[in-house]
């Protein structure tokens, strides 16, 4: 019973049945939802499909989790997504051979530049001016989109690029390339993070900047790289989505994918207080949320109730790993425990 009460206190226990209950759910409707078929040399399946959705998030809610973990929000990563997918399309729409792989690297070097400068511009308002970080990135996530659409002439840019298409569409090995980038960055986050001081220094800055730099610790400079970080992702993310359907729209591109990055964290059981966070928890958060909106379509739901489902899932799991309610649970488990009796000798 011990063991039993510490797995359910582990911050992943309950998102991790969450996420069973989704798959059992769709396999109990439809009895192939699990299978996995190998045609031409490439798997695929709805668990395929589920990782393939859901590397755009994922790589979106790997900056959320560090940013979050610093005390800060980033609003602006949908915007960050859309100049993304402008710039890079815009250049390789003006190229005479769009289809060159030197077009393609050149063109999301740019658009690679342009999204760090963004970064960059957020760090130095939260770090360096002080300005509270909903507010600070909210100015790009406002403008951003505008900028997208001047970029873009307020058109729907589209491009015909095999290099550039492979990067939503294509397999290597089998596997979705999309998938390959997403866990290629996931393992490179996780591993920086937890074989490097850099993880603990994040943790550090969010449970108590002040001190954090009374120790040495350069506060500032942290919070100013995990913003950097942020938008680093979120443009390999404007990529992804821009290739899978080889557009640029500017008033669609990322929109709301902040908020569902966040679902993902908090679901995650990363605090939006700072400090302690689990990438491992914002994958599981990730997968529920992909999970949820393919469950929903196999199980016959309106598709327009994705959000409101999204929400119920959140708020159950989240009161689940509510400390209060935790406490609560526990107190009725040990009053419901039976007393043990002492036998006289």
């Amino acid at each position: 019973m011990t063991g039993l009460a510490q797995l359910t206190r582990h911050r992943l226990f309950w998102p991790i049945v969450a996420l069973v209950v989704l798959l059992l759910a769709s396999t109990l409707k439809s009895h192939t939802f699990l299978e996995i078929t190998v045609r031409d040399g490439h798997l695929y399946g709805a668990p395929i499909d589920i990782v393939r959705r859901s590397s755009i998030t994922l790589l979106v809610a790997l900056g959320m989790t560090l940013v979050i973990a610093t005390r800060g929000i980033d609003l602006s990563v949908g915007a960050v997504m859309a100049i993304a997918g402008a710039v890079t399309l815009t250049q390789i729409a003006s190229s005479p051979d769009p289809g060159a792989i030197s077009t393609v690297a050149l063109a999301m070097l740019t658009g690679l530049a342009v999204c760090l400068a963004i970064g960059v511009f957020n760090g130095f308002l939260v770090a360096v001016l002080g300005i509270q970080p909903i507010i600070a990135t909210l100015v790009i996530m406002t403008a951003g989109r505008g900028i997208a659409m001047l970029i873009t002439g307020g058109q729907i840019t589209t491009v015909t690029s095999a290099p550039y298409k492979t990067l939503a569409s294509g397999y290597w090995l089998g596997l979705p390339v999309a998938a390959l980038i997403a866990g290629f960055f996931f393992a490179a986050v996780a591993f920086v993070t937890r074989r490097t001081a850099l993880g603990v220094l994040i943790e550090s800055v969010g449970i108590n900047p002040t001190a954090s730099r009374l120790a040495g610790v350069r506060a500032r400079t942290i919070i100013w790289t995990v913003y950097v970080l942020c938008a680093l992702f979120a443009c390999i993310a404007g990529f992804l989505q821009s290739s899978n359907i080889m557009a640029a729209d500017s008033n669609n591109a990322g929109l709301f994918i902040e908020l569902d990055a966040i679902l993902a964290v908090v679901i995650g059981g990363t605090s939006l207080a700072g400090g302690k966070f689990s990438l491992t928890g914002t994958l599981v958060g990730v997968l529920v949320l992909t999970t949820l909106t393919l469950s929903i379509t196999v199980l016959g739901i309106p598709v327009n109730a994705v959000s409101l489902f999204k929400a119920l899932v959140v708020i159950v799991v989240c009161l689940l790993q509510s400390p209060v309610v935790q406490h609560k649970l526990r107190a009725r488990r040990r009053q419901a425990a039976p007393v043990p009796v002492e036998v006289p000798a």
